[in-house]
């Protein structure tokens, strides 16, 4: 009922492992209609370069792979992704790992009120949507899986009102970009911050900020786009 298709645009820069385990997450635990676009920000690290190259050559019609000619920092690349596209997006960092019919959740939720702009699931490190514990870097769980379960089953979704997306995994609909336009690359730059003034934007323009409170994807708050690495426990994708 809800199966229209969405972009999902993943921004890359080194750190080809945690690249590598995000885009199967993506393919292994996402069966509602999507296109994937990733887009290499002119990475350095030859493992990253020669992964770009393996996916450009899976047949896929799903899957789009554009490369930077030079470094753009992560407001370009988004706004990159974001200007090629003509549907919804979900803007997904690459140190993400998604479970079993997270972007059905999300779609539910973004058609579920025609005011809604932005959409955050919960995380274990997802600053206003972390879970369990509010505002804090949560550690991944062992079994992230169960908790998706569990949060899908609840009786009835709340989607809570919440002031900023957090750009670790963010749903937005085509309705609001058209409306407010791109991230402020300008003011920007290479990035920080750059969502919640997106999302204040959204507000003044009469959309809401929502938590999917039925969706969960770990964020192991990694390496993407430069952060520091942190260790990650022992999840692992399995393709069924």
């Amino acid at each position: 009922m809800h199966d229209f298709c969405v972009d999902i645009i993943i921004p890359v820069y080194n750190a080809a492992d945690h690249v590598e385990r995000c885009i199967d997450s993506v393919l292994c635990n996402t069966f509602s209609e999507f296109n994937l676009i990733v887009i290499d920000d002119a990475s350095p690290e030859a493992a990253t370069r020669q992964l770009m190259g393996k996916l450009k050559d899976v047949d896929d019609q799903r899957i789009t792979v554009l490369t930077n000619p030079e470094n753009s920092g992560f407001v370009g690349t988004v706004n990159k992704g974001m200007t090629i596209s003509t549907r919804d997006v979900v803007l997904l960092n690459s140190d993400t790992i998604v479970t079993k019919n997270w972007l059905k959740q999300l779609k539910q939720c973004a058609v579920s009120d025609q005011t809604i702009g932005t959409i955050t699931p919960f995380s274990n490190n997802a600053e206003i949507c972390s879970f369990p514990n509010f505002c804090q870097d949560n550690p991944v769980p062992d079994n992230p899986e169960r908790i998706a379960q569990s949060l899908a089953a609840a009786e009835q979704a709340v989607y809570p009102e919440i002031p900023t997306a957090v750009g670790f995994c963010m749903y937005i609909t085509r309705s609001l970009l058209d409306d407010v336009g791109n991230f402020n690359e300008q003011a920007f730059g290479r990035g920080y911050g750059e969502e919640n003034d997106f999302c204040r934007r959204a507000v003044q323009a009469g959309y809401r900020n929502v938590l999917c409170d039925t969706a969960y994807v770990v964020h192991v708050g990694s390496r993407s786009f430069g952060l520091k690495n942190r260790r990650i426990a022992n999840v692992i994708c399995r393709c069924c």
